[in-house]
């Protein structure tokens, strides 16, 4: 049942891919049983290694995958169900998102203005007066101004083509926009323009986040909550600050250690942290399960690894 706390809640969602035929066919478990809660007007971030099933996971929300278990609740809704006209409405009215490559996810044949008012012009609203005025206003909002309307996806740098994306998204009012690795293609300088335009459209429209990226330092500047995600399971769910004060999970203490020291002198010297599950981990006897250590500190453990990680508190 959906927890009126959150805006979104996902209850042990599985995404299965098969690949390959006959007796090669193998069964790959992209997203194995994740289940957590992203409350109103909080940014929720999700991290992890390359392939550990976190874009796959916020694509499987906004239903780009049909789920292969489990169920997503949206607002109190379950949006996990057989798709239909209705339900995708209901998705694309409330749901939006921001992708990886600025590049590619916008229409080179497409102006500014087509680009940022089709969400609108989907929606119904035929007025193109109306549509190029709530254009103008939302690039405004995203740094941009009304001369960029006329131009092309290719006049842009990647920053611009970036903040074209997140106008297409936050035109539409979403309760929800998921960021998949929204400033991973752009340089740092770039990186740090492209949050703080985030964290400040959140400020003012009260928007909820669900952000993915690799990157644990972008991760703890703009996250109210942190989700680490290994083999496409959820390994720790934490504030933010908990989560970097106190990592529990080896392999979250494994990601910490590697976001490189400003100093280079200690950063020379300093010993990072090797993270391999089959020596870490003995789940031969005892399962693991995701348990809440502490308030709000959730961690994927055995029962004997959950004392062994309370005397580390």
């Amino acid at each position: 049942m959906a927890d009126s706390t959150y805006l979104l809640e996902v209850e042990g969602l599985c995404q299965h891919f098969k690949s390959g035929r006959g007796k090669n066919k193998l069964l790959v478990k992209a997203v194995d049983g994740v289940s957590f809660g992203v409350k109103p007007a909080e940014i929720f971030g999700l991290v992890g290694e390359s392939g550990c099933g976190k874009t796959t996971t916020g694509r499987t929300i906004i239903r780009l995958y049909d789920p292969s278990a489990g169920k997503i609740y949206f607002d109190g809704r379950d949006v996990s169900g057989k798709m239909t006209n209705e339900l995708r409405r209901y998705l694309t009215d409330n749901i939006a998102m921001i992708f990886q490559d600025p590049i590619e996810t916008l229409n080179p044949r497409m102006t500014v203005e087509e680009i940022v008012g089709e969400g609108l012009r989907v929606r119904g609203i035929k007025d193109s007066k109306e549509i190029r005025a709530r254009v103008v206003e939302v690039l405004k909002k995203v740094g941009l101004n009304e001369e960029h309307i006329t131009r092309y996806p290719h006049e842009f740098s990647g920053g611009q083509r970036q903040r074209i994306g997140i106008a297409r998204a936050v035109i539409v009012k979403p309760k929800l926009i998921i960021a998949d690795e929204p400033v991973s293609a752009l340089d740092v300088s770039i990186q740090a323009q492209v949050i703080n335009l985030l964290n400040d459209l959140k400020e003012e429209l009260g928007l909820t986040v669900l952000f993915v990226a690799h990157n644990l330092s972008v991760v703890k500047y703009f996250s109210d909550r942190v989700g680490v995600m290994h083999g496409g399971k959820l390994v720790e769910v934490a504030k933010g600050d908990d989560l970097y004060a106190k990592p529990l999970h080896p392999y979250t203490r494994a990601l910490l250690s590697a976001i490189p020291e400003p100093n280079p002198i200690t950063e020379k010297t300093r010993k990072r942290i090797d993270y391999d599950p089959e020596r870490d981990h003995d789940y031969s006897v005892e399962k693991p399960s995701m348990v809440e250590i502490e308030p709000d500190h959730f961690i994927f453990c055995s029962p004997s690894e959950l004392e062994r990680y309370k005397g580390m508190i």
